[in-house]
């Protein structure tokens, strides 16, 4: 029966790695033997495990190694990562080794390098000449580069449950409405600060919501007193802010008193049309037509935004991007230097940024839906705190709270 060996080290019992690594080989329909483990004794104190993973052959064994990487196993007699030459661009090596948002390293002339540029569902390319391992799409795969096959020379630092009950861990706990919202807001105030203070970027991905609910004016705040350096949404965002300036409405109802305008439906197109009658946002800024609202906010500060385009957009807004590779590659550029990340009221964004952010990124989820962070989670975004409220709520006690 082959086997392998492997060791589990870190907070692996309090994170329940190590028994979900056991219930993983049983699953797989491989065994274990338990051949030494040491149980940190202090909080600080990792604990440590090595098991003997069997398989009732070679295909199983595999299968259940590449998935105990994920929990942060390592061959105990491990090699260096294998490489296999692209052959064909944006086509990757049929064993290509697929990350997780997690930190990863490789080893490389038996060294562990940490893979740069880390995401959710990339390949590894190496550079063995500098000792270096990026993360990277497959469609930007080209000719000749060396891609990391197979689970040998890899490993990966599980996700960790914070030991102490803190508001941002107990708002990880699980999905719930019922969590008291101020005491979790008032905690990511206090995040954004702290991430301010060490010059960490902060990104927002918004959803219309946010301006249908009246919350826009908080967001362009934000931006003001210096808190967003990146946001990322679609056209309708876009849009339904300019209307919101131009006409005062959003989807045709008056953010003031609530009422529907006669003939409303169409002040979203009005707005694009507008905008596209002068070119450009910038120029729309430059020409004294648009004059408030985030997306003036956001360009007379320089803060980037991305507007990833759909299927179902009016217009669209001059700006939107509607090459959705070009799209993914100016979200990666701008997700360099992310250390928080708040995505309110977006499911489709907010699970596309998801998938491009590491793991060590602060993330909050704000949605009226507790299904859109459940969605969030279930595609490996598990480090996502969730704050199940209205928009304009959340936006409105958290600038308060940033007083």
């Amino acid at each position: 029966m082959p086997s392998e060996l492997i060791e589990l080290s870190g907070h692996i019992i309090d994170s329940w790695s190590l028994p979900r690594a056991w219930d993983l080989i049983m699953d797989r329909g491989g065994n274990f033997v338990l051949e030494e483990i040491r149980v940190g004794r202090r909080k600080t104190e990792p604990s440590y495990a090595r098991l003997k993973v069997e398989a009732p052959n070679d295909e199983v064994l595999e299968l259940i190694l590449s998935e105990l990487q994920q929990l942060g196993a390592a061959l105990v007699h491990g090699e260096d990562a294998e490489t296999v030459a692209v052959e064909q661009n944006g086509v990757l090596p049929s064993k290509f080794y697929s990350t997780t948002n997690l930190p990863t390293q490789v080893r490389l002339n038996g060294q562990w390098v940490t893979v740069e540029g880390i995401e959710m569902d990339v390949a590894v390319v190496i550079d063995r000449d500098n000792l270096r391992a990026f993360g990277k799409p497959m469609h930007e795969v080209q000719v000749g580069e060396q891609v990391v096959v197979g689970y040998n020379g890899i490993r990966v630092q599980p996700f960790e449950r914070a030991r102490e009950r803190e508001t941002f861990a107990f708002m990880q706990s699980d999905v719930s409405s019922e969590k008291v919202k101020v005491l979790a807001i008032h905690e990511i105030a206090r995040q954004m600060k702290e991430t301010r203070a060490r010059n960490g970027k902060i990104l927002f991905v918004l959803g219309p919501a946010v301006i249908h609910t009246g919350a826009g004016r908080y967001v362009a705040e934000l931006i003001r007193r210096d808190y967003v350096q990146v946001i990322f949404g679609g056209n309708a965002i876009v849009a339904h802010d300019v209307e919101s300036a131009l006409f005062g409405t959003s989807l045709g109802v008056n953010l003031r008193s609530g009422e529907q305008v006669e003939g409303g439906h169409r002040n979203h197109l009005r707005a694009i049309n507008a905008i596209r009658a002068v070119g450009s946002l910038e120029k729309a800024i430059e020409t004294g037509l648009l004059h408030e609202g985030l997306t003036y906010e956001a360009m007379k500060r320089n803060v980037p935004m991305v507007l990833a385009g759909s299927i179902r957009d009016d217009g669209p807004m001059p700006g939107v991007i509607n090459d959705m590779q070009e799209a993914q590659r100016r979200m990666r550029k701008e997700v360099q230097g992310v250390q928080m990340a708040l995505m309110i009221a977006s499911m489709l964004h907010a699970i596309a940024t998801g998938n491009l952010l590491p793991s060590v990124v602060h993330t909050v989820v704000v949605d009226i839906n507790p299904a859109v962070v459940t969605k969030l989670a279930d595609r490996g975004s598990f480090q996502a705190a969730a704050v199940v409220t209205d928009a304009e709520l959340f936006l409105r006690e958290l600038v308060e709270a940033l007083v």
